[in-house]
């Protein structure tokens, strides 16, 4: 059965993706479940072996599968699946699949997009053209371009390895700091490791892609921007968590750091914020995840993994609990 936002069904499952999906399993198309305590929904429920979840479902906690007792796998079809299982869940030996590898190409482009708009100063140079209609002198072009230029990326998640994939083709210099991947690995991945604070003090462009966990809660703090050079860009298509917004918000009123967020802490920032103002900053409303046609994509992953189930195989892109300490 289906359990998530109804609105988000006719993307994900087009039509071809959901005859794929009621071809491989009994599943009624036109039931979306956002409520579990919804009388309509519990004989399904009680009956359900497998849910495919997606943004608006409800955690699955522990009333939730105790009406569920036949449920065997949920398939999640979006990103981080952190604020929907629990103990309950794991406890029950119940597996979960995630289309995170799905979500993470759009977030990676959209990231690639950044850095190359902003290695050509490209908003400044709006802003300015916007301002005085004229092009600017090759003194106000001096220092743009994107030769050589230092992009750190701050974790060998699955999106930073897929934008560190998209950058090889370019001719930056690739930095990465990652606790967990080696030496080694992180040549293969086309970058030099370095401490967290040794990148930050040798990157004109530094884009965030670690986990929202303990260990990261604002790990950019006011120190550590500080170490970022003057002019220095700051991309952040993680979680605004990770950055602390009051020494952000000073950096970026001074207008010595340029930033561009796609995500922020709170969210949406109130009102009255001055990063909506700044020239210095580019806001968007968290549309770097999958929007539009790219849910099309999260639902063939879910569709493959059903028929891998009715063929007797594991899921493909499992999630398991000890993943949880160090992932999104």
């Amino acid at each position: 059965m289906f359990a998530m936002d109804p609105v988000h069904l006719p993307l994900l499952f087009p039509p071809p993706l959901m005859t794929r999906l009621t071809q491989a399993a009994h599943l009624d198309p036109a039931l979306v479940v956002q409520d579990f305590t919804d009388p309509a929904a519990a004989d399904a429920l009680a009956r359900a072996e497998v849910l495919i979840t997606g943004w608006g479902c409800p955690r699955l906690d522990a009333a939730v599968l105790a009406a569920a007792p036949r449920l065997r796998t949920v398939l999640h079809a979006a990103g981080s699946v952190r604020s929907l299982v629990g103990e309950e869940l794991w406890t029950r030996g119940i597996t979960v699949s995630s289309a995170v590898t799905g979500n993470a190409l759009p977030v990676a482009e959209y990231t690639l997009a950044m850095i190359l708009l902003a290695g050509k100063d490209t908003f400044t140079h709006r802003e300015r053209f916007r301002a005085t209609h004229t092009y600017p002198s090759p003194a106000e072009t001096a220092h743009t371009g994107n030769v050589g230029r230092r992009v750190g990326v701050i974790g060998a998640s699955r999106v930073g390895r897929r934008l560190l994939e998209l950058l090889r083709p370019f001719d930056f210099s690739v930095l990465l700091h990652d606790p967990y991947v080696s030496t080694a690995e992180a040549a293969a991945l086309g970058a030099e490791p370095l401490p967290l604070d040794d990148l930050l003090r040798h990157s004109d462009i530094v884009s965030l892609h670690a986990p929202d966990i303990p260990e990261t809660y604002r790990m950019l703090d006011a120190g550590r921007l500080a170490l970022i050079r003057d002019g220095g860009i700051l991309i952040n298509t993680s979680r605004g968590a990770l950055v602390d917004p009051d020494a952000l918000t000073d950096e970026l009123v001074s207008g010595r750091l340029h930033a561009i967020l796609d995500v922020t802490e709170p969210e949406p920032l109130p009102a009255g914020s001055p990063l909506y103002r700044l020239p210095n900053v580019f806001l968007t409303p968290h549309i770097a995840g999958s929007l539009g046609n790219e849910l099309e994509r999260l639902g063939r992953i879910v569709a493959e993994e059903l028929e891998r189930l009715g063929a007797g195989l594991t899921p493909t892109h499992e999630v398991r609990q000890s993943d949880l300490a160090r992932v999104a």
